[in-house]
């Protein structure tokens, strides 16, 4: 099994994380305020952060993402007004970090979550589904496997060009969230 490296000790990464360390997986985490620092060890980085700390962490560890699969979770929301994306029409944060890093198999994951849903394993009394887009098949069969071996679902959603809608997707949550017509608890689901 691949190891993984989560950047990102907030509450999203310390959620990824135990899902990994339950299927087994051997799991480490880095600070974002250890950029640069610290050495990427796993052969697959969850990129745990808010989408305007991407940029920070192509630089620090452009490199030695090389040849790693990179998984982005983030949403590129307007915080300050939450009524909007920040990426061009028709883009999405993960396409923008794949032009980034040219020599990595990103990935969209994660972001359709709340870090609840992912620690209880259920969403709505349903099980925890993770979406999964990208352009490597086997990259995304090895995260739908580790997810999975840590006891939620997942998905394959197609190529990382449906990253726009998984994006949208988590827009429309997180502004549900936050205007308190659904809980943090809670979310979307799918039934199978």
């Amino acid at each position: 099994m691949a190891g993984f490296t989560i950047i990102g000790t907030g509450n999203m990464g310390s959620a990824i994380g135990g899902i990994f360390a339950a299927g087994g997986a051997d799991v480490t985490h880095v600070n974002t305020s250890d950029a640069g620092k610290a050495t990427i060890a796993g052969d697959v980085v969850v990129l745990a952060v808010p989408y305007p700390a991407l940029d920070a962490i192509v630089e620090a560890y452009g490199d030695q993402l090389a040849g790693k699969v990179v998984v982005d979770i983030t949403n590129p929301l307007n915080f300050e007004t939450f009524d909007s994306l920040v990426v061009p029409a028709g883009s999405s944060a993960a396409a923008e970090l794949a032009a980034k890093l040219p020599s990595s198999r990103v990935l969209k994951a994660f972001n359709t979550n709340f870090a609840a849903t992912l620690a209880s394993k259920q969403v709505g009394g349903l099980p925890t589904t993770v979406l999964v887009a990208g352009d490597d098949a086997d990259a995304k069969q090895a995260l739908v496997d580790a997810v999975v071996a840590g006891g939620v679902a997942a998905l394959d959603a197609g190529m990382l060009a449906r990253a726009h809608e998984l994006e949208a997707l988590g827009f429309l949550q997180l502004t549900l969230a936050v205007g308190e017509k659904v809980a943090w608890t809670g979310g979307f689901a799918v039934a199978r």
